[in-house]
């Protein structure tokens, strides 16, 4: 999981023309936004490497993975609009935004602040 977001992060820098394109029109400073998402999902994926901070990157991928999402869904009006043959990929991003925000929760520490919680004095 980390490599695709280290990759993805990345791919913000050398494509921001595809990122752009799928912002929704509501929201100003599009490129600042693309390289700010693109930095934290390169910085997040980074942080999953490292024991001290997989729970915070994985918590912060779910964040984001729900903060990304009006643009998955601004892809699929505009190409639905335009009549995009490729419209289908638009569909299939939006249910699989769930699969991926299930995956970074599997990363986070849950078990272990269950614990924590059962050993604070009454």
């Amino acid at each position: 999981m980390a490599v695709l977001y280290i990759a993805a992060g990345i791919n913000h820098f050398r494509s921001p023309k595809f990122y752009q394109k799928i912002m929704p029109p509501y929201l100003p400073y599009s490129y600042p936004l693309i390289y700010i998402s693109g930095f934290f999902e390169a910085f997040l994926g980074i942080l999953l490497f490292f024991d001290k901070t997989r729970n915070l990157a994985a918590w912060g991928l779910v964040v984001l993975l729900i903060a990304v999402f009006p643009a998955n869904v601004q892809m699929l009006v505009d190409y639905i609009r335009e009549n995009n043959p490729r419209f289908w990929v638009a569909i299939a991003r939006l249910p699989l935004q769930l699969p991926l925000i299930w995956w970074a929760y599997s990363f986070t520490d849950r078990r272990n602040n269950r614990r924590n919680v059962s050993k604070v004095p009454a």
